[in-house]
C-alpha cells in the first residue's frame, strides 16, 4: 500500500468516526432533553389527586390508565413472546436453509414491521372489534398489539440466535449433548440478552402505542373489571389531556409517570431473564 492509499484511508476514517461520534452525541443529547423537558414540566405536578381510585373531571386520575396499560402489556407479552421466540428458534435451529417457508416468514414478518400502526389499529377495529364483536375492549388492544409487536420480536430472536457462534454448537454435540440440551443450556443464555433486547422494545412499543388503541381499546376512564371492559393506556391518556388543552400540566406529569413505568418494566424484563437463564448480577 503506498503512502497516498494510506493517508486516503486514515482521512476517510478520521470523517466517518467523526459522523459516528456525531450521531451519538444527537441521539443522546435528544434523549436527555426529550426527558428533561417532560421531567421538569412534569414532577412539580404530580399529586396524590392522579392516582385517586376513580377518574373526575377535577382529578383527571391516571389510576386505571396505569392498571390497564399494565394488562395490555401482560396479555399482549404473554401471546406475542412466546410465540414470537419459537418461531425465531425455528427459523434459526429447526427450518432447512433456504427453504421457501422460512423466505415467506422472513418476509411476511419483515413487511408487517413497515405496517404503520394506524393500519393495524383499522384492521382491529374492522375485525376484533366489529366481525367478532368483542367491542372496544381489552381484549381488542391486546389481539392488535400482540399481531403487531410479532414481528418485532420474532426478527430479534433471529438476530440473537444468529448472533451465537456454531462452535458453541458443535462442541456440545460433540460433548454428547442432544439439540434440546444444547439450545436450552448453550445457545439459549448466550442469545438470551439480544432476546430480552427485542421484548423490552415490544414493551416500548406497547406502552407508548395510541393510534392503533384507539381504534380497538376506547379511551373510557373507568376502571376495567374484565377483558371485555374499555379503557385508556397513559400514553392514551396523556394524548386525550393534551388534545383537549385543560389538563395539560396533567398529561405531563402522566409522561413521568409513563417513563417511569416503561424504566421498571424494562428492569424486571432484565431480571426475570437473568433469572431463568441462571445469570447472577
Amino acid at each position: 500500500m503506498n503512502k497516498k492509499s494510506k493517508s486516503k484511508k486514515d482521512f476517510g476514517s478520521i470523517v466517518f468516526s467523526f459522523f459516528t461520534k456525531l450521531a451519538c452525541f444527537l441521539t443522546f443529547f435528544v434523549l436527555l432533553y426529550l426527558i428533561f423537558h417532560i421531567i421538569s414540566n412534569g414532577i412539580r405536578h404530580i399529586n396524590l389527586d392522579l392516582f385517586a381510585w376513580n377518574y373526575t373531571t377535577e382529578n383527571v386520575s391516571m389510576m386505571s390508565s396505569i392498571i390497564t396499560t399494565l394488562i395490555l402489556v401482560f396479555l399482549a407479552i404473554l401471546i406475542s413472546g412466546p410465540l414470537g421466540v419459537f418461531t425465531g428458534f425455528y427459523l434459526v435451529e429447526y427450518a432447512n436453509k433456504g427453504s421457501k417457508l422460512v423466505d415467506l416468514i422472513r418476509l411476511s414478518a419483515e413487511t408487517l414491521s413497515a405496517i404503520p400502526s394506524i393500519i393495524y389499529g383499522l384492521f382491529g377495529m374492522l375485525f376484533f372489534v366489529n366481525r367478532l364483536n368483542f367491542s372496544y375492549s381489552i381484549l381488542s388492544g391486546v389481539l392488535t398489539v400482540a399481531i403487531m409487536i410479532l414481528p418485532l420480536i420474532i426478527r430479534s430472536t433471529e438476530e440473537a440466535l444468529l448472533s451465537v457462534d456454531q462452535d458453541l454448537r458443535n462442541g456440545s454435540f460433540a460433548l454428547g449433548a442432544g439439540k434440546l440440551r444444547t439450545i436450552f443450556k448453550v445457545v439459549l443464555p448466550t442469545a438470551m440478552p439480544g432476546i430480552v433486547a427485542g421484548i423490552i422494545l415490544a414493551i416500548g412499543r406497547i406502552v407508548g402505542e395510541t393510534a392503533a388503541l384507539l381504534y380497538t381499546l376506547g379511551s373510557t376512564t373507568k376502571m376495567p373489571n374484565s377483558i371485555f371492559s374499555s379503557g385508556r393506556t397513559l400514553a392514551l391518556h396523556m394524548y386525550v389531556l393534551s388534545n383537549e388543552g385543560f389538563h395539560v400540566n396533567q398529561a405531563y406529569a402522566t409522561g413521568v409517570i409513563l417513563l417511569v413505568l416503561v424504566i421498571i418494566l424494562n428492569q424486571l424484563s432484565v431480571y426475570l431473564s437473568n433469572k431463568l437463564t441462571g445469570v447472577k448480577k
